[in-house]
Parts: C-alpha cells; sequence; structure tokens
C-alpha cells in the first residue's frame, strides 16, 4: 500500500498515531490558546520576555499540560505551586494556570470546530482496508473531545491520552512511557509497530521506546531536526504512504 521510496506499514503488527499535528491540525489551537493565556499572564504578573512563538515549540509542544506551564514559567525563573488537577482557573499555581489554557482551548475548539487532515484519513482508511490494528498516543487531557469533533473518534479502540496518563503517572513526552503503555493496551509489541509523530519530544518518545518504526511528520519541526530526534523516515504528509490505484 505505501510508496515504493517509504517501508510498508503493513508489514507491522500496529500503528500508532499523535494526535495534534499528525491527525488534526490541532496544535494550531494549542498554539493559540497557549499565546492567548501566557500573554495575559505575562502582562499581569510583569513577566519579561514576552511569550513568543518559540516558547511554544521549546517549552509546550507534545508535552502534558502542567508539565508544560512548569518548564515554561521555569525559563522566565518563575516559580509556582504545582497545586492540583482540581484547580480552578483563579489559582496561582501550576495547575491552575493550566486549567486557564484548557478552558480557551476548548472555547476556540467548540467555536471553529476541527476537520482532520484529508492525507491522514487516507492512510487511516488503507490501513482500515487491511485490517490494521491502529491507537492515538496523545499527551492532551483533550484527546476525545477533539477525536469526536474530528469525527474519527470510532476509528480508534485505543486512546492513550493526557487523562490517562495523569492517572497512572506516566513521564511526558520524549519519556517514552506513554507510547510503551499504548502499545501494551493494545498486547502489541513496540519493535513490531509503527509510532507516527510530527513534534520533536514524541519522536524521542517513540524512538526510546523502541519501535520498529518511527515515522516523523514535518509540520514545521524540520526534517533533518525529526531524524535526529529518531525518526527513521519523514513524510510532509501521511497520503504519501498511500499507494494510488492503477487507472
Amino acid at each position: 500500500m505505501s510508496s515504493p521510496a517509504l517501508p510498508d506499514l503493513t508489514a507491522y503488527d500496529a500503528v500508532l498515531f499523535d494526535l495534534d499535528g499528525v491527525l488534526t491540525p490541532t496544535a494550531e489551537v494549542h498554539m493559540h490558546a497557549w499565546r492567548t493565556m501566557f500573554e495575559e499572564l505575562f502582562s499581569q504578573w510583569g513577566i519579561e520576555p514576552p511569550y513568543t512563538e518559540r516558547d511554544y515549540f521549546d517549552h509546550l509542544d507534545g508535552k502534558k499540560r502542567y508539565d508544560g506551564v512548569a518548564a515554561l514559567l521555569h525559563s522566565r525563573d518563575v516559580e509556582v505551586p504545582w497545586g492540583e488537577p482540581s484547580d480552578p482557573t483563579s489559582a496561582d499555581t501550576v495547575c491552575g494556570i493550566g486549567n486557564r489554557k484548557n478552558d480557551v482551548f476548548a472555547r476556540v475548539l467548540r467555536a471553529e470546530g476541527i476537520a482532520p487532515y484529508p492525507g491522514s484519513v487516507r492512510l487511516l482508511d488503507a490501513l482500515a482496508a487491511v485490517d490494521m490494528p491502529v491507537s492515538v498516543v496523545s499527551s492532551s487531557k483533550n484527546a476525545e473531545e477533539v477525536l469526536a469533533a474530528a469525527g474519527i473518534r470510532d476509528r480508534f479502540p485505543v486512546v492513550m491520552d493526557g487523562v490517562i496518563a495523569e492517572r497512572d503517572h506516566l513521564a511526558s513526552k520524549p519519556a517514552p512511557d506513554v507510547f510503551v503503555t499504548a502499545a501494551r493496551m493494545m498486547e502489541v509489541a513496540p519493535e513490531r509497530s509503527v509510532a507516527v509523530e510530527d513534534a520533536i519530544s514524541g519522536v524521542q518518545s517513540a524512538a526510546a521506546g523502541g519501535f520498529g518504526l518511527v515515522v516523523g511528520v514535518d509540520r514545521g519541526a524540520g526534517e533533518e531536526a525529526l531524524r535526529a530526534a529518531g525518526a527513521h523516515v519523514v513524510v510532509a504528509d501521511l497520503a504519501e504512504f498511500v499507494t494510488e490505484a492503477p487507472a
């Protein structure tokens, strides 16, 4: 089913997909929500230098929400109590601040909706046609809502998301925990499975987990950076894995 220049995904036992930036363009919604929340917070607290897009890629992309908050605040020499996931959005804790961002994200998602990448849907269709097991591995606690909004929730029997990661105390990407746990949930061996990621931290996570094939999807991170992080192959769009049927 794949291009002659690319590995055959059906030679493996399962394919595990990241969500944001791989299946759906939710990275843009996350970036907008983080920027809105941190610009307001930095203004209120007089934090310098101002928030920039680079902060998203350096401190937030691919990480669990609270870990990202802590990392970004640490980059500005700001330390606040961790708090609890149940903290209200008014709480000046890592969890409270993370919950503020989640409110903004949910508001944008409901207002604007989301559609999956067409090329990703083509690959999912091709994998479904040969009964290839698939799952989602996401650091986001919004994964279920995003998958439902995109109309693709029913394609994935296993969704390993930020809710499960927090419940089971799994380390954020680039640690291998979430990918390895998802493989265990699917009852497949990582070395016989494919991991698909667009974030540097996600590629590092899959590589550290010993996945047989790590596919990097270049949505802006750069092919060289994805390969350096451990991607065996890099594509611009997942439709590249789908061979066109002859006319």
